[in-house]
């Protein structure tokens, strides 16, 4: 399920609010609703968590900083689809014990039926946890059965990240790095 969030920034306000959100949607709408009566004066009601669904965005994925643990799957198959309903099945039996922050699945376009999935956890504890929750397990067991081969773990941890943003162009290009 993809996180969302809202952003005060985009809507105009006399209260010059700058306060960003991100959750699941229901209970992003609802501390959204509750922001926007204590700060905004607003009047809690439908209208109102109407126009708060239709400003939700998906939020970014790409927030990694330096000690966040990447783990990169590469595999091949001829059965993504069923990949892709399993990878959503094991976030919603997974639900809140879930540590994956975000995860991106990618086809090689050099190499038909190749792809690999790159998931990101806030630290390798983290990502430990994750890995012995009896859902990945499972999870795991069934994308076995789905790939040609046995799937290619790569763990890593995030030593820097840069930002190549449009927006960073004109100023001197920002680097996040750890400091050993």
């Amino acid at each position: 399920m993809t996180r969302k969030y809202v952003d005060c920034r985009s809507t105009p306000s006399v209260a010059g609010c700058t306060l960003t959100m991100s959750g699941e949607e229901e209970e992003l709408v609802r501390a959204a609703a509750t922001h926007m009566v204590d700060v905004h004066g607003h009047t809690d009601d439908d209208t109102l968590r109407e126009g708060i669904r239709h400003d939700l965005a998906d939020e970014p994925v790409a927030d990694t900083e330096p000690g966040a643990f990447v783990q990169l799957i590469e595999f091949r198959t001829s059965r993504i689809d069923e990949v892709e309903r399993l990878t959503d099945e094991w976030a919603d039996a997974i639900g809140a014990d879930r540590t994956a922050r975000w995860g991106v699945l990618a086809a090689d376009r050099d190499r038909a039926e190749q792809y690999v999935e790159i998931v990101e956890f806030p630290n390798a504890e983290q990502a430990r946890v994750n890995s012995e929750n009896p859902e990945t397990g499972r999870f795991a067991d069934r994308l076995r059965a789905l790939c040609e081969g046995e799937p290619r773990f790569v763990n890593l941890e995030v030593r820097g990240t840069t930002s190549f943003a449009p927006a960073a162009a004109a100023a001197p290009r920002q680097r996040t790095a750890t400091t050993s």
